[in-house]
């Protein structure tokens, strides 16, 4: 089959001048097929768009009978049509009524023809439907045929991406824009209905065809050797130029844009007719419907690497387009494949109705952040930016781990029913607001906030919480352009108490490094950063910065209590040398005139589990303690909580993990240390149930959590739960974990978990 004068550029000019007419969808569509079978020298040409039902259906023909179009459907994966959709790869054959998975569909009258060409109609990845030509010879088409086919397939896919094609069926929807519903990982709780906003967005390519083929291929060039170039720098730039994980993936993106296939691809994309930015965007599609279908996952990792090369190449194309934080509808849902917490706080927080990730577990500083803030959040939600546009309706529930896009009417009226249940759930919590958490027993424990902006101190007198356990420092270091003076120091720590006036607070030192960079500070290249050098590490090697914030917070505290707390003691020596640097701070200030506070006290976060071996004798030295149970329970176990794939192999709730707690407990009380739990179990009942078992009378959670935690404080039996769990833990031996133990003594003793 030869290809007709002017090839597959004529053809694209052609498309685009039948696009612009004034007609109606389908005489648009009818044009094009005709078109098409013209430029290729096909006797047939067809039209089949994936449904929101998941079938495909023949929207035009030119060649088969007219009359079967909008009635012929088939399922995806049947016929050579349906395995050209479910694998989102072309298929030719010399003769298809030999193939296997040939259907005769006798209403199509297509049995005559037996050479068939066939390509999927992709976006982002995405298959929208599948494109066919078909000749009655026995004949093989050429790569130049399969790929002109490829080339005008995309221009397709943006006319059933735009929805222009949704009124030609009854109860069809454009593949791109159907209703889906999509699990992940829960990792805040609450129900976001909302518009999606993405964070750094793809860019949308929606100029497609070439006026000039020669300078498009020119732009082409220059911007990958500006690429290259960019890419280069980083590499070799002083701050990464070491060994480690973040070299190693630049050296994979690099490697990636010298890769001969892939530039090969694009440049014959744009000598087809296609603009730079179409080429790119009609590459990267086929290979992201390629590697999605990949079960293997080191694949399938890879096109994280492809994305962000082409999402390289098209932003050095079209220029940096950004969508800020101040663009943002009133009921937002931020869609990211991953962000840190800082990147987060960037969003206006009243308009935030929830945030879904590709990427992040539910121990990662981000989920910690939302939880916080109480944005409902999910995570692990696999390819969801790519599922997604601007715009688009969605639906986040953050307590079963699942995101409903584009929802129908049903959907939708299901989970506002669902916010408006919680919404009257939490009004009952703060009906609790002014009970004392006090079980049935007689037993008082202290519930407190984690907080870490001073917006978060208003929850404290909604929730009736009594002080603040843990206030994290780093968030204030974290979104500022520069490291903060101590003057702008002092000036949020004052804030801090004069929100909480009478409450206590407990202030955390400044806990950076591992996942926590600075933007402002030269990242440290480690192999393992969360073991590396952080929190207290770097307070004791650079004692000016700790000095400073020390200063700070003694100045802010003038007459009142102070309660300081180091992270990430893994020694009683280094506290010691830190309880040092604060004296050293206070006879300072003493000399200089400045007043002290009231009273201060000094605590150590119990997170690195050599403490549990010097227990005694950190209890003795220090004013209280205070259990980071994340950490903690990352590095008891040997388990990154930011690796999705191991991060929930170990349950807080396991007879190891309860015996630590229990050893925390018990020497904290043998020397009359107050010991609190600021993690995160000791925000959700079943966990903080446990933890009153074991002895603690103080837990620190978000605000979110402490409504949950007080009702089931108020129908336990403090005396009851411990016993149970003596007996447990004494007669366990495999290390099994006892949630569903506890969770048959609550539901049995009416505890509400």
């Amino acid at each position: 089959m030869p290809a007709a004068p002017g090839g597959p550029r004529l053809l694209l000019r052609r498309l685009r001048e039948a696009m612009a007419e004034p007609v109606g969808p389908q005489a648009r569509l009818d044009r094009i097929v005709v078109l098409i079978a013209s430029n290729m020298v096909a006797e047939v040409c067809s039209v089949y768009v994936l449904r929101d039902d998941g079938n495909l259906e023949l929207f035009a023909t030119e060649g088969l009978n007219r009359e079967a179009v909008h009635l012929t459907t088939m399922r995806a994966g049947e016929g050579l049509v349906g395995l050209i959709a479910a694998t989102a790869e072309p298929l030719s054959l010399s003769d298809a009524q030999s193939h296997p998975a040939f259907s005769y569909r006798p209403e199509t009258g297509e049995e005559v023809y037996h050479a068939f060409l066939g390509v999927p109609l992709l976006r982002a990845g995405n298959t929208l439907g599948v494109l066919v030509v078909q000749n009655r010879t026995y004949r093989v088409y050429s790569e130049e045929e399969i790929e002109a086919l490829q080339t005008t397939a995309m221009v397709l896919a943006e006319m059933i991406a735009s929805g222009e094609l949704q009124a030609l069926s009854p109860g069809t929807v454009s593949a791109s824009r159907r209703a889906l519903s999509q699990g992940g990982v829960a990792l805040a709780d609450g129900v976001g209905l909302g518009h999606v906003v993405l964070h750094e967005p793809r860019i949308v390519v929606r100029n497609l065809i070439a006026e000039n083929v020669e300078r498009e291929a020119s732009r082409l060039d220059t911007a990958i050797a500006e690429v290259r170039a960019a890419i280069d720098d980083l590499v070799e730039r002083g701050d990464v130029a070491g060994a480690g994980e973040h070299r190693e993936v630049l050296e994979t993106v690099r490697m990636f844009a010298h890769d001969q296939g892939w530039l090969r691809r694009m440049r014959e994309a744009v000598l087809s007719g296609l603009t730079a930015e179409a080429a790119v965007e009609r590459v990267q599609s086929d290979n992201r419907a390629r590697m999605l279908r990949q079960s293997d996952p080191y694949l399938r990792e890879r096109l994280h690497d492809l994305d962000d090369l082409a999402n390289r190449l098209l932003r050095q194309l079209v220029g940096h387009p950004t969508v800020g934080p101040d663009a943002m509808p009133e009921n937002a849902i931020l869609v990211a494949r991953s962000m840190g917490p800082a990147a987060l706080l960037d969003y206006d927080r009243a308009r935030l109705r929830g945030v879904v990730l590709e990427e992040g577990g539910p121990t990662s500083h981000i989920a910690i952040v939302a939880r916080a803030l109480g944005i409902p959040a999910v995570g692990e939600v696999a390819n969801a930016t790519a599922l997604v546009e601007t715009g688009d309706a969605i639906i986040v529930d953050g307590g079963t781990g699942e995101i409903q896009i584009r929802p129908g009417p049903e959907i939708e009226a299901a989970y506002a029913e669902k916010a408006r249940l919680r919404a009257r759930r939490q009004e009952q919590y703060r009906s609790l607001r002014d009970v004392p958490a006090v079980t049935r027993d007689g037993v008082a424990v202290g519930l407190q906030l984690n907080a870490g902006l001073i917006v978060d101190l208003s929850h404290l007198n909604e929730t009736g919480a009594e002080g603040v356990g843990l206030f994290r420092t780093e968030l204030q270091f974290m979104v500022a352009e520069r490291m903060p003076t101590a003057a702008e120091q002092q000036i949020l720590y004052e804030a801090v108490f004069d929100a909480v006036g009478d409450l206590p607070v407990t202030i955390r030192t400044l806990d950076i490094g591992g996942d926590k960079v600075l933007p402002y500070m030269k990242a440290l290249e480690e192999e393992n950063p969360a073991l590396g050098w952080r929190a207290i590490r770097i307070g004791l090697d650079r004692p000016g910065l700790l000095r400073m914030q020390l200063r700070a917070l003694l100045k802010a505290a003038r007459g009142r209590p102070l309660k300081i707390m180091f992270p990430m003691v893994a020694t009683v020596e280094e506290f010691v040398q830190a309880r040092a640097i604060v004296e050293r701070e206070k006879a300072h200030l003493t000399r200089h005139g400045h007043p002290l506070p009231a009273d201060c006290r000094l605590g150590v976060m119990v997170e690195v589990p050599s403490l549990l071996f010097q227990m005694d004798e950190i209890a003795a030295e220090a004013d209280f303690l205070s259990v980071g149970s994340n950490d903690l329970m990352q590095f008891l176990f040997a388990v990154d909580r930011e690796n999705r794939q191991v991060a929930n192999r170990f349950d807080p709730l396991s007879a190891a993990a309860l015996r630590a707690f229990r050893l925390i407990a018990e020497r904290a009380k043998a020397a009359g240390t107050p010991a609190t739990v600021c993690g995160e179990i000791g925000g959700r009942p079943l966990e903080a149930m446990a933890l009153i078992g074991l002895g603690f009378r103080a837990l620190s959670m978000s605000p979110a959590s402490l409504g949950p935690v007080k009702a089931m404080v108020l129908g336990l039996d403090a005396g009851a739960v411990s016993a149970f769990l003596e007996q447990e833990l004494a007669r366990t031996r495999d290390g099994a974990s006892l949630r569903p133990a506890l969770a048959a003594f609550a539901e049995a003793h009416g505890v509400p978990v």
